[in-house]
Formats: C-alpha cells, sequence, structure tokens
C-alpha cells in the first residue's frame, strides 16, 4: 500500500537503478529460493501492489524487480490505488499465512518497517481474506502492468 520502502539492503541496488546503471539483486537469492522451493511442492506466494498514477521512483523498482519474483513461483499483481480506495481496499499492509493468520505490517513516517502485529481476531481475519479477494480480484498480473505503463496504457 505504501509509496516507498525504506529497505536498506536494497539501498545500493535502488540507488543504480535510478541512475540507470546495472545493479545486483543477489540480496534477493534466499528469498527467490525460498519461493522456489515452497511452490514447487505445491505452496503459494501471492501478493498484491497497490500503486500510484503516476508511480513513485520505488514502485518503478519494485515493478521492475518482481520479475525475477515471478519468475521463481511468486504471483504479484498491480493495482492502482484509485481502484482500490473505490473498491474499499484498506491503506495499510498486511500478509496473511493460509487465511488464517493474520499480520498487520507497521510502519514509520519515514517508510521504516516497525514490525508486525499478529491479529487473531476471527472476525478481522475474515475480513482481511474479503479485502485480499477483492484486491486480487481487481489487480492485473505483473508483466500485463509492466507493458502496460511502458505503452503508457495503464
Amino acid at each position: 500500500m505504501r509509496s516507498a520502502y525504506a529497505v536498506s539492503i536494497e539501498e545500493e541496488a535502488f540507488r543504480k537503478f535510478l541512475a540507470g546503471e546495472p545493479y545486483d539483486l543477489s540480496w534477493m537469492d534466499d528469498w527467490l529460493e525460498t519461493v522456489r522451493a515452497a511452490t514447487s511442492e505445491g505452496k503459494q506466494f501471492q501478493r498484491v501492489r497497490v500503486v500510484d498514477e503516476p508511480m513513485s521512483d520505488y514502485a518503478r523498482w519494485s515493478l521492475e524487480v518482481a520479475q525475477h519474483n515471478n519468475a521463481a513461483g511468486e504471483d504479484i499483481r498491480y493495482l492502482q490505488r484509485e481502484r482500490a480506495r473505490a473498491a474499499g481496499l484498506p491503506n495499510h499492509d498486511y500478509w496473511l499465512f493460509d487465511s488464517r493468520l493474520l499480520v498487520r505490517m507497521d510502519y514509520d513516517d519515514c517508510d521504516q518497517f516497525l514490525g508486525g502485529t499478529i491479529i487473531e481476531d476471527p472476525a478481522e481475519v475474515v475480513q482481511h481474506n474479503y479485502w485480499r479477494d477483492v484486491a486480487w480480484h481487481h489487480a492485473v498480473r505483473r508483466d500485463e502492468f509492466a507493458a502496460d505503463e511502458r505503452s503508457g496504457h495503464t
């Protein structure tokens, strides 16, 4: 849901991306291997990224990098912020694990991750499952979104 995330491990590659220089993504190797191993066992990794128009530099960077996540088996899709608002989606990040465990992600005003709050209230978990399904319904696959973004048709 955020326009940017302050992730120290990404800083150098992000800086190079912005400068149009080649960048190294080896810091992603462990995550990509985790996704490959889990998806080979039939598990799913899915996420929807809500983005502004025009996209922030960080969102453009994330869109570029997401091709590697998708190649490893993660399904990342994109949803324009205005469509997310119209659909009644919340304005906070969260993760659902097996549709049963909800973790709300907390950030400070400088986009630094503060931690996750585990929420066990069944009604809140169900509500977030509903929002996940709505977001997924309206979201566009990464490659289609990237092609539209390049052509100016998002």
